[in-house]
């Protein structure tokens, strides 16, 4: 049985996409099976993995109105050793559509049941608002990884999705639980994200992953060549601290 993770925060810009790519390709590495589903209108994670978002037909938003299957849908990573499920601009219409239909926060929960036995682990890319699309990837969930910069911004946009979560949980999926938070795009030199680093710790002990994803251009730069940094450039530190961060989750997954 797949485990579903939603790679999720709140706050834009924090590293959600990257991590999601670059841990999927992280986790085919260490031999898991992998489907990667982007929930987010913007389809960046389809296109860093190599995916083109504009010939996806169909794509996830088709899974979600229950018109194809994930079967249907999914399309393979060749570079990154992953399946995805893709989102294009159609995506943003769903929200409206989702409003009418039955069971309308369970309909991808629904969808990845049917392929449960083919992957290890699922990971959803969740746009950064609390949306409807954000919410049937919370229903599928077993778990939420959390991707943080060590900023005081971030600590307050946490407190807003641990509540978010919360209610989650309390009234929709309790299954849900925070598997983890790691820290991305970390710059040592900085003493203000040592704090915050020491902070998150401090609060949420063990939950916080040990590895660290270092600030590094190669992670950046992978996107634009359609990869994830994992493949793009293997030796890089970037792209080493995925690999460690998939060790250490399947070791968190054991352990669940």
């Amino acid at each position: 049985m797949a485990k579903i993770f939603c790679i999720a925060n709140q706050k834009g810009g924090v590293g959600k996409t990257t991590t999601c790519v670059n841990l999927a390709a992280g986790l085919a590495k260490v031999g898991q099976r992998v489907l990667l589903v982007d929930l987010d209108p913007q389809g960046n994670a389809t296109m860093g993995s190599g995916v083109d978002k504009r010939s996806l037909d169909p794509s996830v938003y088709d899974v979600l109105l229950g018109n194809a299957s994930v079967a249907e849908a999914r399309r393979k990573s060749e570079l990154g050793g992953y399946d995805v499920l893709g989102a294009n601009r159609d995506l943003a219409g769903a929200e409206i559509e989702l409003v009418g239909l039955e069971r309308r926060e369970r309909r991808l929960k629904e969808a990845l049941a049917v392929v449960d036995a083919e992957y290890d682990l699922v990971l959803i890319d969740c746009p950064p608002s609390l949306s409807m699309l954000t919410l049937n990837g919370l229903c599928s969930a077993h778990g939420v990884l959390v991707p943080m910069q060590c900023e005081y911004y971030a600590l307050e946009g946490l407190t807003d999705l641990v509540n978010t979560i919360k209610q989650v949980h309390a009234n929709k999926n309790p299954e849900l639980q925070v598997i983890g938070l790691l820290r991305v795009m970390f710059d040592p030199r900085i003493t203000l994200q040592n704090q915050v680093a020491e902070q998150l710790k401090a609060h949420f002990g063990d939950k916080v992953f040990d590895t660290i994803i270092p600030r590094n251009v190669r992670l950046a730069e992978a996107p634009s060549y359609g990869q994830p940094g994992v493949v793009f450039d293997p030796s890089s530190k970037g792209a080493q601290a995925y690999v460690d961060c998939a060790r250490e989750m399947v070791e968190r997954v054991k352990a669940l």
